[in-house]
C-alpha cells in the first residue's frame, strides 16, 4: 500500500515543477499532448508537476513503481469522481466513472456480470454479423476511411448488445444521434468545451453547446422511454435487461437516472475507444506486410464465425492487439486521482489537493521496458510478460476499465473476420500520427484504405 504520512514526519526533496507559464503549458497539453509528455519527461524525469487553467497542481507519473503505489493505495485516499468531471456532460453524474467510495464499489459489482464469462460467447455472433454487414458496403477499388467503418461496427455492436435490437428505426435513430453527439467534441476545439466549463453556454441551436444540449435531450428521450418500457417486460439476455434486474445487497435496483447514465457510459466508452484501436491495428498490420502474413497463417484453420473464443486466444493476434494498444494508447492517462491526504510517491511528498495522473503513454514508451519503443513489434508480447504497471492500456487499480475483456474480444474478432475475407491496401504514404478526439486519441487521417478486387 502507498505510505500515507504526515508532512511533519520526514523531510522530502521538492517535487520537480514545470516552470513554463501556465498558458503555455495549457496550450501545449491541449494541442500537442504526446510531444508535450515526451519533452517534459526528458527534462523533468519520471515524476513532476505542472499546471493548466483547467487543472492546477497536476502530478504526472511515468514510472511503473510510482504507478504501482497509486494503483495499490487505499481508494479512500483519493477523490476520483470529481477529478474526472470533464466527462460529466457526456455520461452524467451517476456514471461509474464519476462515483467514489462505496457507491463506486456497489455500482461496479452491479455492472460487472454482462462483461465476463459465458456471456462473451453470446456477443461473438453479433460482432461477426455486424462486421459482415459493414464490409458489404465497402466500395471496390475506391478509397474509404477505416476509422469510419470501425466506428460504425463498434457503435452498432454496443447498441445491439445493450438493447438486444438488431434492426429498425430506433437503432438507426440512436446511432445517428450518438454520432452527431460525439462529433461535437471530435477535434481539439470541441474538446475545449469539456475542459473549460465557462464555454458551456447555450447560445441557440446553432451554437456548439446549444446543439449538444438538444442532441442530449433527444438521446435521453429514447433512453428513458426504453428503460420505462423494459421495466414492464420480461427480462431478456441483453445488457439493459441484466442492468435492470441487478440488485445490490440491500435488494435495491438502479434508478432510471442511474441506468441512463450507465447506458451513456457504455455507449460512449464502449465504442469510441475500441473503434480507434481497431483502426490503428489495420494501419500497423498493412504497414508491415510480414505481420499480416503471420496473422493469416495463424487464422488459416480457425472458423471465425463459430469459434470466437478460440480466436480470442490466438497468441499472435493477441500480441498484435497488445502492441497496438501499447504504441498509441487510446487514452494517454489512467483516471486522475485527487489526493485527500498527504502521501509519499517515489520519495516525494504529495500534498492534499494535488491531482495524480498516471501516464499510460509515458510508461508504454520507456526504452528500459520496451526497447525501440517507437517501433511496432508484436513479438515483444510473446517474449515476455509485463506487469500491470508496465502495460496498462485500460488503466488500473479499482478503476481499471470494466469492459476491457469485451473490448479485446471485439477487437480480435473484427480483425479476424475482415482479414480472412477481404484483401485491403493501405493508402497512407506517410506515417500517421494520433490526434485528440474529445478525451481520447484516434488516427489523424482516419486510415485510408481500399478493397482489392
Amino acid at each position: 500500500m502507498t505510505t500515507v504520512i504526515s508532512s511533519e514526519t520526514k523531510s522530502h526533496q521538492p517535487l520537480p515543477k514545470i516552470t513554463a507559464p501556465v498558458w503555455l503549458q495549457t496550450v501545449e497539453a491541449l494541442f500537442q499532448p504526446l510531444e508535450y509528455l515526451e519533452k517534459q519527461r526528458s527534462r523533468m524525469g519520471d515524476i513532476y508537476w505542472g499546471e493548466s487553467f483547467a487543472f492546477p497542481h497536476l502530478v504526472i507519473i511515468g514510472d511503473p513503481k510510482g504507478i504501482e503505489q497509486v494503483f495499490t493505495a487505499d481508494p479512500n485516499c483519493f477523490e476520483i469522481g470529481n477529478s474526472n468531471k470533464i466527462v460529466h456532460p457526456i455520461v452524467g453524474g451517476y456514471s461509474l466513472i464519476l462515483l467514489d467510495g462505496q457507491s463506486h464499489q456497489q455500482q461496479r459489482k452491479l455492472l460487472m456480470p454482462p462483461f465476463h464469462g459465458e456471456r462473451m460467447r453470446n456477443y461473438g455472433q453479433t460482432i461477426y454479423n455486424v462486421t459482415q454487414q459493414v464490409m458489404e458496403k465497402w466500395p471496390k477499388n475506391q478509397p474509404f476511411l477505416m476509422r469510419q467503418s470501425t466506428q460504425e461496427i463498434t457503435l452498432r455492436v454496443i447498441i445491439e448488445t445493450v438493447f438486444g435490437v438488431h434492426q429498425g428505426e430506433k437503432l438507426e435513430r440512436l446511432q445517428h444521434l450518438l454520432n452527431e453527439f460525439l462529433e461535437i467534441f471530435n477535434k481539439v476545439w470541441g474538446a475545449m468545451f469539456l475542459f473549460y466549463p465557462i464555454l458551456q453556454k447555450d447560445l441557440g441551436a446553432w451554437s456548439p453547446w446549444g446543439k449538444y444540449l438538444r442532441l442530449r435531450q433527444e438521446i435521453d428521450e429514447i433512453l428513458f422511454t426504453e428503460i420505462k418500457e423494459r421495466r414492464h417486460q420480461l427480462p431478456t439476455e441483453d445488457i439493459l435487461s441484466l442492468m435492470i434486474s441487478a440488485k445490490d445487497e440491500n435488494g435495491q435496483s438502479m434508478s432510471d437516472q442511474e441506468l441512463r447514465d450507465e447506458l451513456m457510459t457504455l455507449l460512449f466508452a464502449g465504442h469510441e475507444t475500441t473503434a480507434s484501436a481497431i483502426a490503428w491495428a489495420f494501419y500497423w498490420i498493412h504497414r508491415q506486410p510480414e505481420i499480416k502474413q503471420k496473422l493469416l497463417e495463424e487464422l488459416k484453420e480457425v472458423d471465425v464465425e463459430n469459434e470466437g473464443i478460440t480466436v480470442a486466444k490466438l497468441p499472435y493476434l493477441s500480441a498484435v492487439c497488445a502492441e497496438t494498444l501499447r504504441i498509441y494508447p487510446v487514452a494517454i492517462f489512467a483516471f486522475s486521482r485527487k489526493t485527500k491526504v498527504p502521501m509519499e510517491i517515489m520519495g516525494y511528498q504529495i500534498e492534499p489537493g494535488m491531482t495524480l495522473l498516471p501516464s499510460i503513454y509515458s510508461v508504454h514508451h520507456r526504452e528500459d521496458i520496451y526497447p525501440n519503443a517507437k517501433q511496432f513489434r508484436p513479438e515483444r508480447f510473446l517474449e515476455r510478460q509485463f506487469s500491470p504497471y508496465e502495460y496498462l492500456p485500460f488503466g488500473g487499480g479499482n478503476r481499471r476499465c470494466l469492459g476491457y475483456a469485451f473490448a479485446l474480444f471485439e477487437m480480435k474478432l473484427v480483425l479476424a473476420t475482415i482479414l480472412k475475407q477481404t484483401q485491403l491496401t493501405l493508402l497512407e504514404p506517410k506515417e500517421v500520427k494520433p490526434m485528440r478526439r474529445s478525451v481520447t486519441f484516434t488516427p489523424s487521417t482516419g486510415i485510408k484504405m481500399r478493397v482489392n478486387q
